[in-house]
């Protein structure tokens, strides 16, 4: 990879004709599934075949791999972004069911980064304007937790996603596994408030 090589300026955009935007999010979803899957031993042809559209089709669509990888990671951080916008009233319902959500993004973007990484380097614009805008959908969700108090303020946004990094690197196999870890995980962001020396006491006298 050459370290002058960036991210392609000009992404594809979505097909304004009902059967190629068709065909266009099909190439989009079994690439998701692909790249989840089978990393970068994943081909072209296999992603057209689970699409059920022609290599020719997808090519007009996204002319090399680099660019179907682009814009698969680019939507990616859309979606998990728009979420945080669809946020519930409660604070840390709000929180903890984005953070729940963002698991499913992590998986991907780590075998889609480790793709990218063949063609970008690990400072390329592609990579920071995606980490500004997750850090621009999860920060407030954050914030407005810690101001009503039901998370701990020693918590910052950085922590969480290497909090939540970790827990997508988890082998585990079996979705309801990961999601119970994820709560155990941020159960620990609650804010609690300190014993008071009287209760401590109490509680010490109770042991004896």
């Amino acid at each position: 990879m050459s370290s002058t090589q960036t991210f392609t300026q000009t992404a594809p955009t979505t097909p304004k004709r009902a059967d190629a935007r068709r065909n266009y999010e099909r190439i989009l979803t079994a690439a998701r599934k692909a790249f989840a899957e089978g990393g970068d031993s994943t081909s072209l042809e296999e992603i057209a075949r689970q699409a059920g559209v022609g290599i020719g089709t997808l090519y007009r669509h996204f002319p090399s791999r680099q660019v179907l990888l682009e814009t698969l990671y680019v939507n990616e951080v859309h979606d998990v972004c728009r979420s945080a916008s669809q946020r519930e009233h409660d604070p840390w319902k709000a929180l903890s069911v984005w953070c729940e959500g963002l698991i499913g993004y992590l998986t991907t973007k780590r075998a889609l980064a480790q793709e990218l990484l063949k063609y970008l380097d690990e400072d390329a614009a592609l990579f920071q304007e995606c980490r500004r805008t997750v850090f621009a959908a999860g920060e407030p969700l954050l914030k407005r937790a810690q101001d009503v108090g039901v998370v701990r303020p020693d918590v910052e946004f950085s922590d969480v996603l290497h909090m939540l990094a970790g827990i997508s690197r988890m082998p585990a196999s079996d979705p309801d596994q990961v999601r119970h870890v994820v709560r155990i995980a941020l159960d620990g962001l609650r804010y609690r408030p300190p014993a008071s020396t009287t209760a401590v006491a109490g509680a010490a006298l109770l042991r004896y």
